[in-house]
């Protein structure tokens, strides 16, 4: 019965650390998330800065699976070179050790200090970072708490000879450590919990040195393997990135196994302190993987490209590429991803725009298919993000986080109407146009071309202020809405000028000609409403275009 009991008690100590390592990562990815991840997408420049980026992201965040799905998107979406987002990866298996060596050191006292402060700045506080950085002191408290516990267990039994006996069976076979060690760091989603309690293990002498250094491989091994899978995307280029981290900690982990009876003894004479000594080894073994893998990421990258090349074609363009199931608990990764799915959409509109031009221009009949296909991959698209989007946890959100989803509902909402105006009207007026053998006149043509190339551009304007938010790259795609109105005005009476001067073309398609002209007027519109997310945060909107008097009669 005392047995039962233990056992249980252990369990849940367990499962008391992976709740605290689990507070502190979900605070502070909702405290700084999205403010990371741009810190994170700045400075992959070159492998040093990626490196040191990655090392202090992953301190920060304590999750190596969150910043390897933040450079693997990264990667995959061709926003950075393959190297550096591995060189990221590298920094944060580093930078998982951080918290593990601050921990192996005797801070247990504090753990009630932590959880009240916690709990306070949780309670009182109503501004949002505030309650998350209460969550991660909570957090905190509980995994020292947990420790604590878990080294009270173990005293009891520390002695007992079967317990010896089967943990130095245990540690002659270090093999078996690795892989059970990998397995529970994969089942926990955590490399610092595993490290954590292996640490409390060795500090009352329950696991031996060797076992203990064989158990931290295995960590370090189940660690590279959930960003791998929790990746969820069929594209190898996704890929990439989790894939060459898991040959690092393959590589690292045969050389470390294979060393062990050498490095051991050494990491014990360095620090005689058991737990320690263990968290010295997983700092010690993350460096030299550091130290051996970045003046060759070069090769290693052509290498990833070589292995996992690019998917030729997708099979289906309404398909979705970037909506990561697995990235939903993390919303700044999820957000990420619906961001670069929405631009996809603008890719789409901008396509579906010369098929348009090209219809108008040429009366390529074709072009009037290809536009209407283009149109249904909008809809398609536009459904799948909304869903996703709303699918989120409202919990796991912050203001930030929000804000930002309400930016990519109206970006996407947007693009979608703009499309079906293309659809229904210049795509429409275009099959009109040849079924009756009508011809605009050349200067009519002109105009329309030159405006439908404008609106082109216009399209990914929208879509680089949607991504960057620059206040001036948004000033200038609201002007556009004051030169859309004069382009329309001046060609309408152009037009005009064309039928009073009796040109017969003109007068055959007035009616067609002033429909595509207040056509792209409106798309320009849908269009050019990226920009207001972006003024409106800076106060540059105004309440109302109405010009009110100075005195109300």
């Amino acid at each position: 019965m005392d047995a039962t009991l233990t056992l249980i008690d252990l369990a849940g100590s367990i499962a008391l650390l992976l709740w605290g390592v689990h507070m502190v990562q979900s605070g502070i990815q909702r405290a700084f998330g999205p403010h990371l991840r741009r810190f994170l997408g700045r400075t992959l420049g070159d492998r040093c800065r990626a490196f040191l980026a990655g090392l202090g992201v992953t301190g920060i965040l304590q999750s190596s699976t969150a910043t390897g799905l933040m450079a693997a998107g990264f990667a995959a979406g061709g926003l950075v070179d393959l190297m550096p987002a591995l060189a990221v990866m590298l920094g944060a298996n580093v930078g998982t050790t951080l918290i593990v060596q601050v921990l192996s050191f005797d801070v247990s006292r504090v753990a009630p200090l932590f959880i009240l402060i916690g709990v306070i700045m949780f309670r009182r506080e109503r501004a949002s970072r505030a309650r998350d950085l209460g969550r991660v002191a909570i957090g905190l408290g509980l995994m020292l708490m947990a420790l604590q516990q878990l080294l009270g267990l173990m005293t009891p039994y520390e002695d007992v000879p079967s317990l010896r006996l089967l943990m130095g069976a245990i540690a002659t076979q270090p093999i078996i450590d690795v892989i059970l060690a990998a397995a529970l760091t994969w089942a926990a989603h955590s490399s610092v919990a595993t490290v954590l309690l292996t640490v409390s293990l060795a500090a009352k002498g329950v696991v031996p040195p060797d076992a203990a250094f064989a158990l931290v491989l295995g960590a370090n091994l189940g660690s590279a393997l959930n960003p791998l899978i929790e990746g969820g995307n069929a594209d190898p280029v996704s890929k990439r990135v989790p894939a060459g981290n898991l040959i690092n900690r393959a590589v690292g982990v045969a050389l470390g196994v294979g060393f062990l009876n050498w490095i051991g003894p050494w990491m014990v004479t360095l620090d005689p302190n058991a737990a320690r000594a263990v968290a010295d080894f997983h700092t010690v073994f993350n460096l030299v993987m550091a130290a051996l893998f970045l003046p060759f990421l070069g090769p290693f990258a052509r290498f990833l490209v070589w292995l996992l090349p690019a998917r030729a074609v997708p099979t289906d363009p309404s398909v979705p590429v970037y909506l990561d199931e697995a990235a939903r608990e993390t919303p700044a990764i999820a957000l990420a991803g619906a961001a670069r799915e929405a631009l996809r959409m603008a890719d789409v509109l901008e396509a579906m725009m010369r098929n348009a031009l090209d219809a108008l221009d040429r009366g390529d009949r074709n072009r009037v298919s290809a536009a209407k296909g283009l149109d249904d991959v909008l809809d398609r698209l536009n459904r799948a993000i909304k869903v996703y989007l709303t699918g989120l946890d409202p919990d796991s959100l912050d203001d930030d986080d929000n804000r930002r989803l309400g930016e990519i509902l109206a970006f996407i909402t947007n693009l979608e109407h703009a499309g079906d105006i293309v659809e229904k009207g210049i795509v429409a007026i275009a099959s009109k146009r040849l079924k009756r053998g009508l011809h605009f006149s050349v200067e009519g043509q002109a105009e329309i071309r030159a405006m439908l190339e404008r609106l082109a551009g216009n399209v990914n304007a929208a879509a680089a202020v949607f991504m960057t938010g620059d206040t001036r790259a948004a000033r200038r795609l609201l002007g556009e809405k004051e030169v859309f109105r004069d382009l329309e005005a001046r060609a309408t009476e152009a037009h005009f000028s064309r039928i009073r001067a009796g040109r017969v073309e003109s007068v055959e398609t007035s009616a067609l000609h002033l429909d595509v002209l207040r056509d792209m007027k409106r798309i320009n519109a849908h269009v050019a409403a990226a920009a207001y997310p972006v003024l409106d945060k800076v106060g540059e909107l105004l309440p109302s275009r109405l010009r009110r008097d100075a005195e109300v009669e």
